[in-house]
């Protein structure tokens, strides 16, 4: 498969095809061949430019859904958002040296917790699937509210480790303890308070992780669990390059 159809580029090695798919469609985005108000082609259609699965089209639509580049409309189809804004950095009062310390550590959560939520949409027993249901819900309430979050965010990776049943994976997490959750672990105020425009995001890249483990997709689990910590990895290297400069 070509990134971009009709071209001669080839993907990078060790991409997946989600990632593939994700990134040419992004590239046209941004190149203007879909301006803001354009209407994707049909999923059957990118199905057969791409040469791959619906489900890999749907994963990576999903993925530019986070990033708010597209927008899905009921019986309408999929459409170009205009450019987010520049985002303003969510954080405050951050200790530099240990946000060092939590990209390393990001690092290698993705690795393990990918694994784990993988596991788990193969796992899960209903009552598992159930509380990891309800910790998102929390979270999510929480975060509409304006109130503290950490907590919730913890129960909820916590519960996905719990639903891949290897006592490991929670254990690793536990090991860790509610410093898990970066803003927690970096800040001087314990739980800061995060800017509506992140909890939306961190909502979307959470729902992505549920509802891949809901439909029993290890795949497309795992894919949602890396992307999330990806971009948490990603926005705390702006932080501390934006600081630097």
């Amino acid at each position: 498969m070509a990134i971009t159809p009709g071209t001669d580029s080839q993907p990078p090695q060790g991409q997946t095809l989600v990632v593939q798919v994700r990134d040419a469609i992004r590239a046209q985005i941004a190149g203007g061949v879909f301006k803001p108000g354009d209407r994707l082609p049909s999923e059957a259609r990118l199905t057969q430019d791409f040469g791959v699965s619906r489900t890999v089209v749907r994963e990576a639509i999903a993925a530019l859904r986070s990033d708010r580049l597209v927008e899905p409309r009921q019986g309408a189809g999929v459409f170009v958002l205009e450019p987010p804004a520049a985002e303003t950095l969510p954080f405050r009062n951050l200790d530099l040296a240990r946000v060092s310390s939590l990209i390393e550590m990001l690092e290698l959560r993705t690795a393990v917790e990918g694994d784990a939520a993988g596991l788990a949409a193969l796992r899960r027993s209903p009552a598992q699937e159930e509380t990891i249901i309800e910790a998102f819900e929390e979270f999510c309430r929480l975060a509409r509210l304006g109130e503290p979050t950490s907590d919730a965010d913890f129960a909820f990776h916590t519960a996905i480790a719990e639903a891949a049943n290897n006592p490991r994976f929670s254990e690793f997490l536990r090991l860790i303890g509610k410093t898990l959750i970066p803003r927690r672990a970096v800040s001087d105020d314990g739980d800061p308070q995060i800017t509506p425009e992140y909890s939306r995001l961190l909502e979307a890249e959470h729902e992505a992780i549920v509802t891949a483990i809901q439909n029993g997709d290890e795949s497309a689990a795992r894919d949602a669990m890396r992307h999330h910590l990806k971009n948490s990895q990603a926005r705390y290297r702006q932080y501390l390059r934006s600081t630097r400069r």
